[in-house]
């Protein structure tokens, strides 16, 4: 029997990228099984839409916004105890190439988790989210540069989560789900350093590909001498603090408290006014790990 795949795509309040994105799905070369919409109680009409013009789409209503993280984690848990294979994972405002699933799907079978390559929405020759290039202490966001550096089409160790991504249920077996306390802005790159550190098979294959908008964060770039250190911030400061506390979360966890705690310092440095928001996200990072400490 061949193996079967389940789409869980996240929204809020944007139902007009919805129906882009679920258009896209639909129309794929190899289509899903099942398509599964979290709801993250939207006010802006999705829902009729989604009975209206998607009537064959599950939806699964959340009684409350509890962001991408906890969005992820409630399809993910959906789709796994529903038995499918393969979680193929998106935001509701990107776009799957025609033939991206049925190129992640044919091709490193040995692979656990497999990414898309995430190119920028109106840009032709732009990553939206960069990646790792030999020779290079920042990510890459030039296309024509990253297909020189991988001239096999795939990056191994490495994917760019939830846009577009593909994992097996075993992923899920092995590390659980996302955490829902991250809500936004983090909780992707937990999953990643949680996958990596439980020896998760993961590689983004080059061939496939996913349009979204780049990333929204401002950054600070810091260098000293050959290391680069990125800052990402937003005005906003319950955003602001969201960020903060996420970064100092998963560097904890997954590198060092001293890594963590530096980093925070940065943000002091850089950021003196914030000061009693990033003591806060500082306190309760230190109080999330003690509660969750990472498997593996």
């Amino acid at each position: 029997m061949s193996e079967r795949v389940c789409v869980v795509i996240v929204t809020y309040n944007r139902k007009d990228l919805l129906r882009e994105c679920l258009n896209a799905v639909l129309g794929q070369t190899r289509p899903p099984e099942h398509v599964l919409v979290v709801d993250n109680a939207s006010t802006d009409g999705t829902s009729e839409m989604l009975k209206e013009e998607f009537p064959h789409v599950e939806v699964l209503r959340l009684p409350e916004n509890q962001g991408s993280a906890g969005g992820y984690h409630e399809g993910m848990r959906r789709a796994y105890e529903m038995g499918f294979d393969w979680l193929w994972i998106m935001d509701d405002d990107g776009l799957p190439e025609r033939g991206a699933l049925q190129r992640l799907m044919s091709n490193a079978p040995e692979l656990e988790f497999k990414g898309c390559l995430v190119l920028a929405k109106g840009e032709k020759d732009r990553l939206a989210f960069g990646v790792p290039v030999p020779g290079k202490a920042e990510l890459e966001h030039d296309f024509n540069n990253v297909l020189n550096a991988y001239p096999e089409g795939i990056i191994e160790g490495y994917v760019n989560l939830f846009n577009g991504c593909l994992l097996h249920r075993r992923v899920i077996s092995k590390i659980g789900f996302p955490l829902k306390e991250l809500f936004i802005w983090g909780d992707e790159a937990e999953y990643f350093l949680r996958s990596k550190r439980c020896g998760i098979k993961m590689a983004t294959l080059i061939e496939a590909r996913f349009w979204h908008p780049e990333d929204r964060q401002a950054r600070k770039t810091l260098r000293f001498f050959s290391f680069v250190v990125n800052l990402r911030y937003v005005e906003d400061d319950s955003r602001f603090y969201l960020i903060l506390r996420n970064n100092v979360y998963y560097n904890a966890a997954y590198f060092s408290l001293f890594r963590a705690t530096a980093k925070a310092i940065l943000y002091l440095f850089i950021f003196p006014n914030k000061a009693p928001i990033i003591f806060q996200a500082m306190k309760d990072a230190l109080s999330l790990l003690r509660r969750r400490k990472p498997p593996c």
